[in-house]
């Protein structure tokens, strides 16, 4: 290969990785995302990661590198943190982290101690692994105590969060999960932490899109650090972020990222943080997060007509959790039957689920994806039909051979990365 062919050549050059890249373009195109930690970016997000950043190796914060060659570097990570800061009215941020679950690593190993207690949201009540599952290093670097939701309206029981703050005096309290599709009472939270003089760290990862229109109560000033991932309902790059006020944590949560729980950035996806992030500064970003929570409960809405069951009986943000119960069906089958016809979710537990998480009772699903291609309320409508008659059929080919290119019409009216 000459050095002209090396630096010229496109994926045309490699028939199999282009097949695969190519079918993946197809199934987005042709079919309609609902998983919830998945959404749609913009063409601007898809040439920041694809550019020449990708060749460029830092370590250590803007202006402070161990690297030389580092001006434009720092130009696009300082871009990134003075949007982040900016959007969500924050003094610090650091976008280095390569998700979410390396934010919040990486967070707990700047501020605690190894063995720490941390109080935080069960996974199987909805909250998210990298808060302290066993299987996960938080789980097996920290004492993790778990609370959960209350069986009567399967929402956060605060009452128990404090019982239990008092009794395990926890080093960190954790709000936010991953299966959770209700408002979060920050205040009260803070309140118990300050009893005990414990951090209250707020993931927010499937509302930070909300917290950054209003349409959500603000973790800050109540949370000492927020973190959050950059796609789900901020529509960006792939990654993480971690957010606070007070600069005496600083150095801490700085250098819990780097050097704590991972090396040099990634300044390719730090550039598509920082092109998403000035996307959401923009007054559209408003009004696509309005419509994300409209169509959300005409989602609920439709599902919860056709039979199904809504885990604390809604949601407030951009995804909810269904209950398979009362249509005889788990979410295993449930998934694949759906994936069949074109509509990606996945299979999730429900709190005090009686079945294991390979055949769970739930479906987690979210308007974030449909709502970034354009999708309205008669759209969502529409799709939650298309659920409700395959999950009361999952064995009907022929019905999901007729929705699977009933989803393709649909989804060729609102066309992506054409």
């Amino acid at each position: 290969m000459s050095l002209q062919d090396y630096f010229s050549r496109g994926l045309s050059a490699d028939p199999e990785l282009e097949r695969a890249i190519t079918g993946e373009m197809r199934r987005q195109q042709d079919g309609i995302e609902l998983i919830a930690s998945e959404n749609l970016v913009s063409r601007l997000v898809l040439e920041a990661q694809g550019s020449v950043l990708t060749n460029k190796t830092v370590e250590g914060l803007p202006y402070k590198r161990y690297y030389g060659g580092a001006e434009f570097a720092d130009a696009v990570e300082a871009l990134a943190v003075e949007r982040a800061t900016r959007l969500f009215g924050c003094r610090f941020a650091n976008v280095q982290p390569h998700s979410g679950s390396n934010a919040n690593a990486g967070t707990f190993l700047g501020l605690l101690k190894l063995g720490d207690t941390i109080l935080s949201m069960d996974t199987a009540a909805g909250g998210h692994i990298s808060h302290g599952h066993p299987a996960t290093l938080t789980g097996r670097d920290y004492r993790i105590v778990r609370y959960g939701v209350s069986r009567q309206n399967e929402r956060i029981d605060y009452d128990e969060v404090r019982a239990l703050a008092f009794e395990h005096r926890p080093r960190m309290i954790v709000a936010g999960g991953s299966a959770y599709p209700r408002a979060i009472d920050f205040k009260v939270l803070r309140d118990i932490a300050d009893a005990v003089d414990a951090y209250l760290l707020v993931d927010m990862a499937h509302f930070a899109g909300l917290v950054a229109t209003g349409l959500h109560p603000h973790p800050f000033p109540h949370a000492h650090v927020v973190t959050t991932t950059t796609y789900k309902s901020l529509r960006g790059a792939r990654g993480g972020l971690v957010l606070w006020n007070d600069e005496a944590l600083s150095r801490r949560i700085n250098g819990g990222i780097f050097p704590g729980v991972q090396g040099s950035v990634m300044l390719h996806i730090v550039a598509g943080k920082a092109a998403s992030l000035g996307e959401a500064l923009r007054p559209d970003f408003t009004t696509y997060n309005a419509a994300v929570v409209a169509n959300a409960r005409q989602l609920a809405e439709g599902l919860a007509a056709g039979g199904l069951r809504l885990v604390s009986g809604g949601t407030d943000i951009g995804l909810m959790l269904a209950d398979l119960s009362p249509l005889g069906i788990r979410g295993d089958l449930a998934a694949h039957t759906l994936e069949a016809a074109g509509l990606a979710v996945n299979k999730n537990q429900i709190p005090f689920d009686p079945h294991p998480p390979e055949a769970p009772s739930g479906l987690r699903l979210s308007a974030n994806a449909g709502t970034a291609r354009g999708f309205g309320e008669a759209e969502f409508a529409t799709i939650a039909q298309f659920i409700v008659d395959l999950l009361r059929a999952p064995e009907d080919t022929q019905l999901q051979s007729r929705i699977q290119s009933e989803v393709a019409a649909l989804s060729a009216r609102f066309p992506i990365y054409r």
